[in-house]
């Protein structure tokens, strides 16, 4: 047998293997049904840097680091895009904001694709609920239950008492409040969210396995916490920033323009970092506090042994880095390397991060592959169940990952051109208010790749940045057309143009045409890597037929 038969039998093999493992653990678990449980978190504008695992200096995440640590966690794991629809939908349908459309927060109607998440879910047999932030293409029919929070509170407030928390964040403009919010920590919505999450779970009567989507809306802005949370983390005592305000003309015009209209939107803004960074690791501890909670009512109700649990955020947030807050502007690490754990049945635990490079839009071919699930035509992520469950797999495959952000045209450049009150209508004239993904940051296209201790930026005028990681975490030092990187550099180019090609979206497949048909061939995980090699081999055999 030659060798490059022999290692597509040996690839066969493993993801054969890898499977049946898998399956044999969770049979083991689950003496009711054949199929795990499981549980999407995602929280909303969530750094991935800002846990104790990653080596940050408050204590804002024990559970969360806890299960991460006796499962199995990424510290190269990216954003398909750094905004909440783009990202969302992405995330749901695995495929890239290239191929769903949905290239801003402007297009959550457009999303296209042929089956999502939750399409397979439902014809896998199991019982969905959504509870909490929607933010997508996502509709009610969808799911089986169906309980919606937004930054500002659920649409209807059920009683007094929640009507004057609605109303409370509806008075913060998105921005933040200065002291601690006048209620106690279990009206916060993550409290509330995972109280419906115990009722909907206890009161389920079938013996059916369940995929809840639990979605938290923070710690997004506002940024506002109760106690005990305001005080837990007090501005005197926070680390510092990695780099401040002194960057942003390094870091080029869209990040100076973001600074001007948050000083437009928010005049007192920069004395208030402080305070809003405080409020925001508060919000990461109250919301890991919740999950603690929501675990243990799992534990109690012996569903947890047989449940699987996903934790990712959608992005990050400046919280005060180049002197800014929210997000916006470009790809920035703080906005775009998002946390994401596995922890469950079948899930090897590993106590040290995994170093390869994953995506959000991987979350949902991953789950097919779990389910034994053919992955839907036009999915574009790859399956990390080999990863997860220790078992080979071809390295090369992630040794890469692309991000995207914009929506198209080219750059708005001042505000002269555009009027941000009466033309985009992100700023309100004697208002505090300002919204950062605008016609100024989000136009062009762009395009960020990690590799290793590298990272490329690079827009559609062929303007490039390029930075490593290790040496240069602020990135501020732009080693771009710098001949002693020049080897980089191409190797980082050449990386991102396979991902451009990679993400093409392939819908609509070929239409058979009377009797001549176009086959398509994928990998079962969605692979490339492999068969990179694969046309050369095959040249050595057919050439013989010349």
């Amino acid at each position: 047998m030659r060798r490059k038969q022999l290692y597509f039998f040996v690839l066969i093999l493993m993801q054969f293997s890898s499977n049946s493992l898998f399956a044999r653990q969770i049979d083991e678990e689950n003496k009711k049904t054949s199929k795990p449980n499981i549980v999407l978190i995602i929280v909303d504008q969530f750094r991935a840097d800002a846990s104790k695992r990653e080596g940050f200096e408050l204590n804002t995440t024990p559970f969360l680091d806890s299960l991460a640590t006796t499962g199995a966690w990424f510290n190269r794991a990216y954003t398909a895009s750094p905004a909440c629809i783009p990202s969302r939908t992405s995330m749901m349908t695995g495929r890239f904001p290239s191929a769903t459309h949905v290239r801003s927060n402007m297009n959550l109607k457009d999303a296209y694709f042929k089956t999502d998440l939750y399409e397979v879910m439902k014809s896998a047999g199991y019982s969905t609920a959504l509870i909490g932030k929607n933010h997508s293409y996502l509709q009610p029919s969808k799911m089986d239950y169906w309980k919606e929070y937004s930054h500002l509170d659920v649409a209807k407030p059920e009683n007094e008492e929640e009507k004057k928390f609605s109303s409370f964040l509806k008075s913060t403009n998105f921005y933040m409040e200065k002291g601690p919010a006048p209620f106690p920590a279990s009206m916060q919505q993550p409290a509330r969210m995972v109280k419906d999450a115990e009722k909907w779970v206890g009161g389920m009567k079938e013996e059916k396995p369940f995929f809840l989507y639990l979605s938290f809306p923070e710690p997004h802005n506002p940024y506002q916490v109760s106690e005990p949370y305001y005080s837990m983390f007090p501005p005197e005592s926070l680390p510092p920033i990695k780099v401040g305000e002194e960057a942003l003309v390094e870091k080029g015009n869209k990040w100076v323009l973001q600074k001007e209209m948050e000083r437009m939107g928010y005049p007192d803004f920069e004395k208030n970092i402080p305070r809003i960074r405080s409020n925001y690791y508060g919000m990461m501890r109250l919301i890991d506090d919740e999950i603690r909670n929501f675990v243990n009512y799992l534990k109690q109700q012996k569903k947890y042994d047989n449940t699987i649990f996903i934790f990712v955020a959608d992005h990050g947030d400046f919280t005060g880095e180049y002197g800014l807050i929210k997000k916006g502007v470009e790809v920035s690490e703080c906005l775009i390397r998002i946390p994401m754990l596995w922890h469950g049945p079948g899930i090897v635990p590993e106590m040290k991060p995994k170093d390869d490079h994953i995506s959000n839009v991987d979350i949902m071919p991953t789950i097919c592959d779990l389910l034994n699930v053919d992955l839907p035509d036009g999915v574009q992520g790859r399956s990390l169940l080999p990863i997860l469950t220790k078992m080979p797999y071809p390295k090369e495959e992630f040794s890469s990952i692309i991000i995207q952000q914009g929506y198209g045209g080219l750059h708005f450049t001042n505000l002269e051109e555009y009027d941000p009150y009466t033309q985009d209508g992100n700023l309100v004239k004697g208002k505090e208010e300002f919204d950062e993904l605008n016609t100024w940051t989000q136009s062009g296209m762009l395009r960020g790749l990690r590799k290793g201790d590298w990272k490329l930026i690079y827009d559609m005028q062929g303007n490039g940045k390029m930075y490593n990681l290790v040496k240069d975490p602020a990135e501020i030092h732009d080693l771009f057309n710098n001949r002693k990187y020049a080897a980089e550099q191409m190797d980082l180019l050449q990386a991102m143009m396979q991902w451009e090609l990679r993400t093409q979206d392939p819908l609509p497949l070929p239409h058979p045409n009377g009797n001549r048909a176009y086959g398509y061939k994928k990998d079962p995980k969605n692979y490339y890597a492999p068969y990179k090699n694969e046309p050369q081999e095959k040249l050595k055999e057919n050439k013989k037929k010349l």
